[in-house]
């Protein structure tokens, strides 16, 4: 640590960690010098220790567990959000195994979103799934799944825990998927979620609500993606379609204005 440097000592260490990291020095997984071989090791305070390691828990670079110490992330898996594919191809495409758990398959009366979103009747049977959806035996996401009957019901008799929805439906029941309509928000993270995730209830979980249509425009299935926050990022490029709004335009919607009578 050079302490005549106009950078921080904190941020110094912190570099210098990220650094072991980013190498292989500390690998993910495993456990970070404890505070006080840290000071040994720099010459530098608790504070400047307690510093560092907190910016890189707020970056996600480390996880701070109570009582046990502090322990290298795995980096977070990034997901493009640019066409229509499945958890099997995503995880494909990015050189992870993946696998699943069904933890039930049932008939049920469809909830009013799930009739609305599969355009049924209010009182129709639906087939509902659910399932953690793995990456190299880790845990991702947890699905809640909502199928039409009449396609639902030969899908749940396959083998979910080898066999993806989406690839049966096109190449077995002959129902070639078209596109989907995609809602993703932060959510708190349930008891059931947290179970099925193994995570805990404080830990935030992003939710993708998907619906995806046939050739014929049919809206054949309907998921609810509850994704780990902590391992899985989205990303996409967007195009700019529409000019910018004229600055003269902008300054008047910053002016009050007048009072209402």
């Amino acid at each position: 640590m050079n302490s005549r440097s106009v950078i921080p000592l904190y941020y110094q260490l912190q570099q210098d960690l990220e650094a072991q990291i980013a190498n292989g020095g500390l690998a993910p997984g495993s456990r970070v010098p404890a505070e006080d071989e840290l000071i040994r090791i720099y010459g530098v305070s608790r504070a400047t220790v307690r510093k560092a390691i907190q910016e890189l828990e707020r970056t996600g670079i480390v996880e701070i567990r109570r009582g046990k110490g502090t322990f290298v992330q795995s980096p977070k898996i990034t997901q493009e959000l640019t066409e229509l594919t499945g958890f099997v191809e995503d995880m494909v495409a990015l050189g992870l195994r993946p696998s699943a758990k069904v933890l039930e398959r049932t008939f049920l009366t469809a909830p009013e979103q799930v009739a609305r979103q599969l355009q049924l009747p209010l009182g129709s049977q639906v087939i509902h799934l659910k399932r953690v959806r793995l990456a190299n035996d880790e845990p991702i996401s947890f699905d809640k799944t909502y199928l039409p009957l009449d396609v639902g019901h030969r899908i749940a008799e396959e083998d979910l825990e080898v066999y993806p929805v989406f690839s049966l439906l096109e190449e077995k029941y002959n129902t070639p998927l078209s596109e989907a309509e995609y809602k993703v928000e932060a959510v708190s993270t349930g008891l059931e979620v947290a179970e099925a995730l193994g995570v805990p209830t404080t830990q935030p979980v992003l939710l993708i609500e998907r619906t995806s249509y046939s050739l014929e425009h049919r809206p054949v299935d309907y998921e609810r993606l509850y994704y780990r926050a902590d391992r899985i990022m989205f990303s996409m490029r967007l195009k700019r379609k529409r000019p910018s709004l004229p600055l003269g335009a902008i300054g008047k919607l910053s002016r009050p204005g007048p009072p209402l009578t």
